[in-house]
């Protein structure tokens, strides 16, 4: 089949027919970060002067493979890695397309440390397809290329800090200025993103500069509270630095990306601590992640969000019921809950776990409320943080529960997103869906709510407000709780 050829802004691009659809795969946004442009902020790139082949992804930013479900496997990765994909549909090639359809931007999970747009359960099809949504994928650096702080090195290297920021920006500048060749409106651009893709989601709507780059926002299992302040990102710099045997930055300039990978992960294992326990920078928030007190950031973005910035831009947010099974705890006794509630100065809230949950084991107990702290209440309290400068705000969680793995799961870390990508058959989802019946009727349900959000702005239940907080639960029988476990939330007032 003969590739389709689009006249974009940005020149000529090929893509091909799959599944149904038109995708473009492996279209670098800016240039590649490499050589005297490592640790420096995306460079925008010229106009295509032939047709760019639009025809495989490109690689992950460079990464190592973890020893978790989700990042055991190892990808084929590059340091020019600024890359994104498209998923359009069919009709886009007509001539007398008419576009003007709406735009999900997503970004890629994996703790500012792994994943790759190009991920199979994040393939935009469905929505192309059935949904008359243009979907867009994106690579962004990650670890120390994309947050090690190295404006040591002067002027030109200060934003180092937050460069995979800076590329998720210079990703969606690109998308407003491109996506109408390829169906889009630029005016009807949906963000969205899970877990750090959350998070990077939080980030953009705490910055000025990122106002018109986008109208709506999805943050599933991620919120505003995941920067790291400017003085710890140095911390973590230095740690850096020391691990990969250099006395300041100009030797991270030559260093191998794959040294650079070795000294991230001895930074990130120095600074490691058990899920929901504050690390030795004082904080939950793990090395190289985007830091605040920084041009792009002059304040966190819960911070900034709750001066209004962002209101213009309606949001989704929530979270699973059970997403910290997805870490290993292992032996869960009283003293490692009272330490890790000790840990945050949850005690209160400890003890009103115990009190609306008697029948539970400790371990039941700990993923109870290291899931609420780490994604449950920080959404809340964006949520909050909005509420006094927009009614666009909705909430939910996801509550079905995985039947693989002995059913140890639940409603676990990222268990949502085949669901609302509407990929239930997609490599890899079975082993968590485990035996039965394929819960398609969830994933139907689920996909439809987020097309109606990114089409029309409305993902079809009560808005959420602080006096009902009305909260859409996802499972076998979707429904509406007010205020779900309320007495547990209020326990986490004042704590961080």
């Amino acid at each position: 089949m003969e590739p389709t050829t689009i006249e974009a802004a940005c020149g000529p691009i090929q893509g091909r027919e799959k599944e149904g659809a038109l995708l473009f795969a492996g279209i670098p946004y800016a240039h590649p970060p490499v050589g005297e442009l490592r640790f420096k902020a995306p460079r925008p790139l010229g106009k295509f002067a032939t047709p760019y082949s639009a025809l495989k992804f490109g690689p992950a930013a460079p990464q190592l493979s973890g020893t978790g479900l989700t990042d055991s496997a190892s990808v084929r990765w590059d340091e020019d890695c600024l890359t994104l994909n498209i998923s359009a549909p069919i009709a886009v090639a007509d001539a007398d397309d008419q576009g003007g359809r709406a735009v999900l931007v997503w970004i890629h999970g994996g703790g500012y440390a792994t994943g790759q747009g190009a991920i199979p359960w994040y393939n935009g099809n469905r929505f192309a397809k059935n949904q008359d949504i243009v979907a867009v994928s994106i690579n962004y650096r990650l670890g120390a290329l994309g947050f090690a702080d190295m404006s040591a090195l002067g002027d030109e290297f200060a934003t180092s800090s937050v460069n995979g920021t800076l590329d998720q920006i210079a990703a969606l500048t690109w998308v407003r200025n491109n996506i109408a060749a390829f169906g889009g409106d630029p005016n009807r651009i949906t963000i969205a993103g899970e877990s750090a893709g959350g998070f990077s989601v939080a980030t953009l709507l705490g910055c000025e500069v990122t106002k018109g780059l986008f109208q709506r926002a999805i943050l599933q299992s991620g919120a505003a509270h995941h920067t790291l302040p400017k003085a710890a990102a140095e911390r973590v710099t230095e740690a850096f630095l020391r691990h990969l045997g250099q006395d300041n930055a100009v030797g991270a300039l030559a260093a191998s990306a794959d040294d650079i990978l070795a000294a991230q992960k001895a930074t990130m294992t120095e600074f490691a601590s058990e899920v929901g326990i504050k690390n030795k920078l004082g904080t939950a928030v793990s090395p190289f992640y985007p830091a605040h007190g920084t041009a792009l950031l002059p304040e966190s973005p819960l911070q900034a969000i709750r001066r209004g910035v962002g209101a213009e831009v309606a949001i989704v947010t929530g979270s699973n019921t059970d997403e910290t099974t997805l870490w290993s705890y292992g032996e869960v006794d009283e003293e490692k809950v009272a330490q890790t509630a000790a840990s945050s100065g949850a005690e209160a809230a400890l003890n009103e776990y115990r009190k609306n949950r008697p029948d539970a084991t400790n371990a039941e107990i700990l993923t109870a409320m290291t899931s609420d702290h780490m994604f449950r209440i920080p959404s809340i309290r964006l949520l909050e943080a909005r509420a006094s400068h927009t009614q666009d705000n909705w909430a939910y969680q996801f509550d079905w529960e995985s039947r693989g793995f002995g059913g140890k799961l639940g409603a676990t870390h990222s268990l949502e997103i085949p669901f609302m990508f509407d990929n239930l058959d997609r490599a890899g989802v079975d082993i968590f869906l485990g035996p039965g019946d394929l819960p398609q009727a969830l994933a139907t349900t689920m996909h439809q709510a987020w097309a109606d959000f990114i089409k029309h702005g409305d993902p079809g239940w009560p808005r959420y407000e602080l006096g009902m907080r009305t909260t859409q639960f996802f499972d076998e029988t979707c429904h509406l709780v007010n205020d779900p476990a309320g007495s547990e939330r209020e326990a986490w007032e004042g704590v961080r």
